[in-house]
């Protein structure tokens, strides 16, 4: 795998640890084990005992901020991206509990990921909790506990890592940004249309209609 971007910050306090991880709020970080000694096991132990899914950062277990709506975009997404790759074979479609190990000690959770067969060791669906992968496309929908700052950590992580292109959905803003890189992003609203390229060629999705999804009523 490639080695990371750069070495982890020099933490003193709290203060510290909060701004390296992208001013998260301090309710999502975990204490236990102590920061800076967690490990992919870690990350394993707690979704077994707790089910809860933490990101594991810097040594840091770090909770991933979650909701119901976000869930219901997650799942429509992922419903259109598995209609369009899995009859062409493309690879793997995962959803928000697909951890993935994107550097050595570096966890990410994205809400939708997207991995093609020829980035999946022996073209299998991996085995491990936490397989070392890198997806084509990753996906974050934005909750209420994420930080401009941390989106941003993840967006060079991620592009460093080998993904091809991030899409960041806000579900109260109804937008996707999507970012071809780090500092280069295009912004959609319900009368754009989201396109697959360079990650899914091929691929194409009204904005409105992923986001119709919070809009569906039951029967009077």
């Amino acid at each position: 795998m490639s080695t990371p971007v750069a070495s982890p910050p020099l933490v003193r306090t709290i203060a510290d640890l909060l701004e390296s991880l992208g001013h998260v709020p301090a309710t999502r970080v975990r204490f236990h084990p102590l920061p800076g000694t967690a490990t992919v096991r870690d990350v394993v132990e707690v979704e077994r005992r707790e089910n809860r899914l933490c990101e594991l950062v810097d040594g840091v277990l770090v909770e991933k901020a979650m909701g119901f709506r976000e869930s219901l975009l997650g799942v429509a997404l992922s419903g259109y991206l598995r209609a369009f790759a899995e009859p062409r074979n493309l690879g793997l479609i995962a959803g928000a509990d697909g951890m993935i190990q994107l550097f050595p000690g570096l966890v990410r959770i994205p809400d939708v990921a997207f991995v093609s067969w020829a980035r999946v060791p022996g073209g299998r669906v991996p085995r491990e909790p936490v397989p070392e992968l890198v997806p084509d496309l990753a996906v974050e929908i934005l909750s209420a506990g994420n930080t401009p700052e941390e989106m941003a950590r993840k967006c060079r992580e991620y592009f460093s890592s080998g993904v091809r292109m991030v899409w960041i959905v806000d579900p109260e803003a109804r937008t996707v940004t999507v970012h071809s890189s780090p500092g280069e992003f295009q912004t959609l609203g319900e009368t754009d249309t989201l396109a697959g390229v360079p990650a899914l060629p091929g691929f194409t999705l009204a904005v409105r209609e992923l986001f119709a999804a919070l809009d569906r009523q039951g029967k009077a």
